[in-house]
């Protein structure tokens, strides 16, 4: 019998949406690191760092919960243009210096990583697996 059916049982618990939110980026950003076989454990926690900073910025601003992916994103590609080096590169262009792909919008829902040197979308953000390297 399931523990849940027992009268005066605690039900599910409700999921929160901004903690629901905020489990929906790191899962689009950890898709993008494993997608370019980055997702170390050192690059994992760099994920986790930005959701606990973001986590309050979404607290004090409910509204914004839509801009989580990008925003995180942002967070770990600067967190490793830091430490690593530019991420993610740009499958698109094939000569030239390589160059990091750039979130757009900055702050904004539904974002996308950038080529601005061809000028053209890759990817959603989540969705770099899709992306064919050049």
């Amino acid at each position: 019998m399931d523990p849940h059916d027992e009268p005066g049982a605690p039900g599910p618990r409700p999921v929160n949406p901004l903690e629901q939110a905020l489990h929906a980026a790191r899962a689009l950003v950890l898709a993008d690191l494993a997608a370019r076989e980055v997702a170390e454990a050192d690059v994992v926690s760099l994920v986790e760092e930005s959701v606990t900073h973001r986590r309050w910025w979404v607290e004090q601003w409910p509204d914004g919960a839509g801009f989580l992916p990008g925003l995180v994103a942002q967070d770990v590609q600067d967190a490793l243009l830091e430490r690593y080096g530019r991420w993610p590169l740009c499958p698109v262009c094939g000569t030239g210096d390589p160059h990091a792909l750039d979130v757009e919008p900055e702050l904004g829902p539904d974002p996308h990583w950038v080529c601005h040197k061809a000028g053209v979308r890759v990817a959603a953000v989540g969705a770099l697996d899709g992306a064919t390297p050049s």
